[in-house]
């Protein structure tokens, strides 16, 4: 039987999955984060999706003044992302998605999503992968690595369905990361949408149900 690479929480349908979802939790939570969302996507029977949420390993991080928390990669406040850090964690989410791909799901049924710093490595991980994704999922974060797309992001993924959604009032990652971030995939002619909305580093209804009406839109393609 195969063994998952990262310890996980995952949340599968009762018919056979025709997607899976990859959902990346942000720095200092874990696994459990995002899965109370699922129930609330209120999915159609008609589209059973697996839900994976991995949790990250234990370091230190600069941004807790050192104190060992779940992390992708080192962060301090007002700070780019840890580039050597960030490769780690996509090394890490190869191997998770050839696991699912080993299970029995093609790597184009298999979208990656992400909250603030888990946000960061779903967009890093899908734009430089070499086999074409289902989407990028991508809530309250930025682009870590701009300067890679030039020369360095996947072909295979060039038209990659991505969706970035972000509060106004985000204390923790302001929305004007973010919205950079959107403009330099739409000017590097990726097909991505833009969504913002009146709250904080959180998630909302509104938000929720945006994600919903996505998600459906790109996984009941065939």
């Amino acid at each position: 039987m195969l063994s998952a690479p990262l310890p996980t929480v995952e949340i599968n349908p009762p018919a056979t999955p025709v997607a899976v979802v990859i959902w990346l939790h942000g720095l200092g939570a874990d696994g459990h984060d995002f899965e109370p969302i699922v129930p609330e996507l209120r999915l159609p029977p008609e589209l059973p999706v697996r839900f994976v949420f991995p949790h990250a390993p234990e370091m230190p991080v600069t941004a807790f003044g050192g104190q060992r928390a779940r992390a992708w990669f080192d962060f301090a406040p007002g700070g780019r992302a840890d580039l050597p850090g960030l490769k780690k964690s996509v090394r890490r989410i190869h191997d998770l998605i050839q696991y699912e791909i080993d299970s029995g799901t093609p790597a184009e049924r298999i979208l990656l999503a992400g909250f603030s710093q888990g946000g960061v490595l779903a967009l890093h991980t899908a734009l430089y992968y070499p086999k074409r994704l289902a989407g990028i999922l991508a809530l309250s974060t930025f682009l870590g690595d701009a300067e890679g797309l030039g020369s360095e992001k996947a072909q295979a993924n060039a038209q990659i369905p991505i969706l970035m959604c972000h509060g106004e009032q985000d204390p923790v990652l302001p929305m004007t990361l973010g919205k950079a971030g959107f403009t330099t995939l739409k000017d590097a002619g990726y097909a991505v949408e833009w969504r913002e909305y009146p709250m904080a580093h959180e998630v909302c209804l509104e938000e929720i149900q945006e994600i919903s009406r996505w998600l459906q839109s790109i996984l009941a393609q065939r």
